[in-house]
Formats: C-alpha cells, sequence, structure tokens
C-alpha cells in the first residue's frame, strides 16, 4: 500500500481483511550522555514511525553497534533502556544484531499492526482543517548544546523528558477521532515535515509563531546559535517553501528548521471534530497544541 513511491514515515502492506502491516526502522548515534536515556530516546525514535501511521507496534529488533572498549556498564544501562521503554510501548523485543563500531549506535526495526481506514498519511490534510502538534520543538538546538557542555542540568532534564514520551496516547487519540493525517516531527524539521504533508496534499497552511511551544531553553540556544548542522540543510530545502512574517528574527524562524529526535506528532484536525478533540486531549493529560490552519495555496505563512 505504501512504499517507496510516497514520503510516509513507515511501510505498509495489505493483510486482507481491512489489516495492514506497518514497518519503519530508524537508529542513531548519542544525544545525551546518559545511556539509559539515549537508549529510551532511540526506542521511543524508532517506534513514533509507527504511532505517526495510526498503528500499534507489536514487535521490534535491535540494531545495535557499540565501540569494544565502552564499558560494559554503559553498553547495559543503553540496552535496558531500549528494552524497557519498547516494553512500555506494549511491543516485544524478539531479537536482533549488534556489530562492533567506533561511535555508538541505536534503535530499532519495528512491526505495527493497523486497520486500513484508521491510517494517517501525510496526504490526507483538506482546506480548514486546523494543525495540532503533540510535543514542544527546540530539542536539536539543545541536544547541539548538550554535547558542546553549554546546557545546565535542568535543559537536559527537560529535553530528555520530552524525547522519551511515546507517541502512543497522541496516536490513540488520532484513532478514537478518525483523523486522516499525520506525521511525526523529526530529522527534516517542523517545516520539513509540514511541508511533506502540504505538498503531499496539495494545499498551502498558515502558522501562528506564537501558538508554536518550545521547550523552556530552546530561544536562549537559538539566541547563542548552537544549532546543529541539520537545521542549516533544512532551511536551505524548505525555506523556498515558506513565507515568514518578517518580525519573526532570524534565530527563531531558525528553530523552525531544527531537526527534532523524537518529536511529537503533527496532524490534521478537521474543524468539525477540532473542539472535541482538544477537549479530550485536556482531559487526557495530553499535550496538544493548535498552531495553524490548512488553506489554499502552495506555501506555508508563518505568522507572528
Amino acid at each position: 500500500m505504501i512504499g517507496l513511491g510516497t514520503p510516509d514515515d513507515a511501510a505498509v502492506w495489505r493483510l486482507g481483511d481491512g489489516r495492514a502491516l506497518v514497518m519503519t526502522t530508524d537508529f542513531f548515534t548519542p544525544v545525551v550522555d546518559d545511556g539509559y536515556d539515549y537508549g529510551s530516546i532511540a526506542a521511543a525514535n524508532s517506534l513514533s514511525d509507527v504511532y505517526a501511521m495510526g498503528a500499534e507496534p507489536f514487535m521490534a529488533l535491535t540494531i545495535a553497534a557499540l565501540p569494544p572498549d565502552l564499558d560494559i556498564s554503559v553498553s547495559q544501562e543503553i540496552i535496558r533502556g531500549l528494552a524497557e521503554k519498547t516494553a512500555e510501548s506494549g511491543a516485544i523485543i524478539a531479537g536482533g544484531h549488534t556489530i562492533q563500531d567506533k561511535e555508538p549506535k541505536i534503535g530499532l526495526v519495528v512491526l505495527g499492526f493497523a486497520d486500513e481506514d484508521a491510517l494517517l498519511r501525510k496526504d490526507g490534510l483538506k482546506i480548514g482543517d486546523h494543525l495540532v502538534i503533540t510535543k514542544p520543538l527546540g530539542f536539536g538546538v539543545t541536544t547541539t548544546a548538550i554535547k558542546g557542555q553549554e546546557a545546565p542540568p535542568e535543559d537536559i532534564d527537560e529535553v530528555t523528558k520530552w524525547m522519551k514520551g511515546l507517541n502512543r496516547d497522541a496516536a490513540a487519540l488520532a484513532r478514537l477521532f478518525n483523523l486522516r493525517a499525520g506525521t511525526d516531527v523529526t530529522g527534516f524539521s517542523f517545516l520539513g515535515h509540514a511541508w511533506e504533508m502540504a505538498s503531499g496534499a496539495g494545499v498551502g497552511m498558515k502558522i501562528k509563531f506564537s501558538k508554536i511551544p518550545f521547550i523552556s531553553c530552546a530561544k536562549k540556544h537559538a539566541e547563542a546559535w548552537r544549532f546543529p548542522g541539520g537545521a542549516a540543510d533544512n532551511k536551505l530545502y524548505y525555506e523556498n517553501y515558506t513565507q515568514f512574517d518578517p518580525s519573526i528574527p532570524e534565530e527563531y524562524q531558525l528553530l523552525l528548521f531544527d531537526p527534532q529526535t523524537s518529536g511529537g506528532l503533527l496532524l490534521g484536525v478537521p474543524e468539525v471534530e477540532f473542539e472535541a478533540f482538544m477537549a479530550a486531549a485536556k482531559a487526557k493529560n495530553l499535550p496538544a497544541w493548535a498552531v495553524g490552519k490548512v488553506i489554499p495555496g502552495d506555501k506555508i505563512i508563518v505568522e507572528s
């Protein structure tokens, strides 16, 4: 059903009787110093693409590359974090493969199931839909500050908590309201993934910068220009499809091109469902911020 021909978050195979198999993989180098947290974030990030398709994970395989001289206790903590976060999702780790490498790398191949009529697609937006995001932004600029030893403990704790969070409950709420458009905000940044959705559906977007949530330290690190290299790459590619209010400072504009690790879901919520959806999110104590709407056009307009 979904493969190399579309930019969706996972491959999807029709099983019959209205059921579909969803498959994805992801892995990366450390974004934090703590081994357990690194493993947990890697698992949450890998599982996220299944949730972003409206599916539920059921089985995973580990992908790991570990330096032979890495202290065994650190390797154990990385694997423990990966395993316990996967268990939290309800999926099981059924195997995997490990090799030696100079720098740690870890992640998962994840399989999930979905109902065909409950799949979230990047091309499912309709004009008038509200755009809702379920995690704040600012992860990339903050993890870069961590790597440069320029982030105090409270910044590390805040970004780690968000990155370790599963997108499970957000995906369940999307299924409850029969949403059809969604993705997760990861390496291509908020604007990159938003553009994938807009271009796939042949629509434009109007975003209110003042409505976009950021972790508390994000603007501080942006003002110090602690962006990862990927932010400049994203800006180079996606700025042609974006129109900013000139009153928004350049460093704040760049926050919308900031690569995210284990970011939240970006969902299209129809007008008729919007108030009920936001009320349900509040009742479930699920973070959800309405940041804009789908409009006719071929650009993303970012207002102040």
